[in-house]
């Protein structure tokens, strides 16, 4: 059972170490029963996983259904859940139609990227009703790569206006570049960033802006994606893993290897030091991981727990396969 939590953003919210990413239930890659998915939630909240984070991109809007459905019954203060605007669900002209962006669903739904400030109150709205929920503890700006001048000066003010009126109690950004998170940060009053593969074993680019100005402002961020979408996700690297989604370059896939020698050691998995790694930088609170089945939620729990010793920390900073943390 989790006890260690660490302060999310500066509103009071708390969060263990570890986070559900909800995309896999939503049916990323893979099709999952929502007897599957339930009870995939549900396992994560014997193991004392309380931060729960979904979005209305994850099977245009199904994983936030299955998540309202799965939470439904448990008491409200005792979760937290975010969700994502910038991808606003509308009609499909086309009638229900398979999706094209990873999801193994059919919907009558399509994404439509809007990041002004009606659609970010219509977004709002629709997470509400999927998730059963009046209120939302933290909201994220989903990938406004292309859109940051409407994301700084229409999104952001109407979450800010949403905290003031009690809808959400806080907001930030989600992406997968760390500089962006940083101007946000640096910028707004966000306090909660949300960096996908941007603070693990292979990639350490948060460390460069986003950390330090995340720490400097009080801000909090949640390390997604620790795995690096597979690399680093088995003792021994495969040289057909993926790295972000996209097959892994040799001189990646050579480098975790040379990681998991040196975790096994340290008798020490390298899927457990990659959990793990995020949480040694101050500003982050929490890590968050996919999980699609309860084998996997307790799989992530059992890799939180194991003990590492301060020994193989010193040897990877000294080893030069990564950066020291701060």
């Amino acid at each position: 059972m989790i006890e260690e939590t660490r302060a999310l953003g500066r509103t009071g919210l708390r969060s263990g170490p570890i986070a559900f990413g909800g995309a896999q239930i939503g049916n990323f890659a893979v099709p999952v029963s929502s007897d599957q998915a339930i009870e995939t939630v549900e396992a994560a909240w014997d193991g004392g996983i309380r931060y729960f984070d979904v979005a209305p991109h994850y099977g245009l809007g199904l994983a936030e259904e299955r998540l309202g459905m799965a939470l439904a019954s448990r008491p409200r203060n005792e979760f937290i859940v975010s969700t994502k605007v910038g991808r606003l669900l509308v009609p499909n002209p086309d009638g229900p139609t398979p999706d094209d962006q990873g999801f193994v669903v059919t919907s009558p739904l399509m994404r439509i990227y809007d990041f002004s400030r009606d659609g970010i109150l219509r977004s709002i709205d629709g997470s509400l009703r999927r998730l059963q929920l009046d209120r939302i503890d933290v909201v994220y700006v989903h990938d406004p790569d292309e859109y940051y001048p409407q994301a700084l000066n229409e999104a952001f003010p109407a979450l800010e206006e949403l905290r003031s009126q009690g809808v959400i109690a806080s907001y930030g950004a989600g992406m997968n570049q760390a500089e962006m998170l940083a101007d946000f940060v640096r910028y707004t009053d966000a306090d909660v960033m949300m960096g996908a593969g941007l603070l693990t074993l292979l990639d350490q680019s948060a460390l460069e802006d986003l950390a330090p100005e995340a720490e400097r402002r009080g801000a909090s961020i949640v390390a997604a994606a620790p795995f690096n979408s597979g690399l680093l996700a088995t003792a021994h690297p495969s040289a057909e893993a993926t790295f972000n989604y996209a097959k892994a370059p040799a001189g990646l896939v050579d480098r975790a290897d040379r990681i998991a020698e040196l975790c096994m050691s340290h008798g020490v998995t390298l899927p457990a030091a990659a959990l793990q790694y995020p949480l040694r930088t101050r500003a982050v609170s929490s890590v968050c991981v996919g999980m699609r089945s309860p084998s996997q939620v307790r799989g992530n729990l059992e890799l939180m727990a194991t003990g590492i010793p301060e020994e193989f920390w010193a040897d990877l900073d000294a080893s030069g396969l990564l950066r020291p943390a701060p």
